[in-house]
């Protein structure tokens, strides 16, 4: 899906004003998902964005990994304990450096202050940006994302698909 395309979806969608608004919320929820999702499987999915939708959630990526490697050396077994719910502070799918753990309401407040909005907004806004997403990657991509994802955030994806990570 082309850039232009994804923003008209995300600004149809969230009802926004303009395409600034959406472009601001765009960047802001796949920044933050990229700061939730393990930093290899955010690369993937980075790899099927338009290029500086890409760029955005790749910095993310690549500043989350920075940080974990910064870690005991310890970091991939630890990653490995980590899959198992509330067991720690990162996640991991087994690809790359793990993302970091956080929920719902810290997910919806940093996609807020990044987009300059409130946390209302920034839910609908990422629900929106969650349904482009579907809808622009591999379906076996958006599986692992949603599989990657807590619940209360995997809600934010089209219904259908939350369903079948909850499976």
């Amino acid at each position: 899906m082309r850039h232009d395309e994804m923003i008209g979806k995300v600004q149809a969608l969230a009802q926004l004003p303009d395409r600034g608004s959406a472009e601001r919320a765009a960047h802001a929820v796949v920044t933050t998902l990229s700061e939730r999702l393990p930093s290899g499987l955010a690369r993937h999915v980075a790899a099927q964005l338009p290029p500086d939708m890409a760029d955005a959630m790749r910095r993310a990526a690549d500043a989350e990994a920075m940080s974990g490697a910064r870690g005991s050396g310890a970091q991939e077994s630890w990653a490995q304990e980590s899959r198992a719910p509330g067991s720690g502070a990162r996640a991991t799918d087994g690809s790359g450096t793990a993302g970091e753990r956080f929920g719902l309401t810290a997910f919806a407040g940093r996609i807020a202050d990044r987009a300059g909005t409130d946390e209302d907004t920034a839910l609908r806004d990422a629900a929106a940006v969650m349904e482009v997403l579907d809808a622009a990657l591999a379906p076996e991509l958006t599986e692992r994302m949603a599989g990657a994802l807590p619940a209360d955030i995997r809600e934010l994806l089209p219904l259908e698909r939350a369903s079948e990570a909850d499976d």
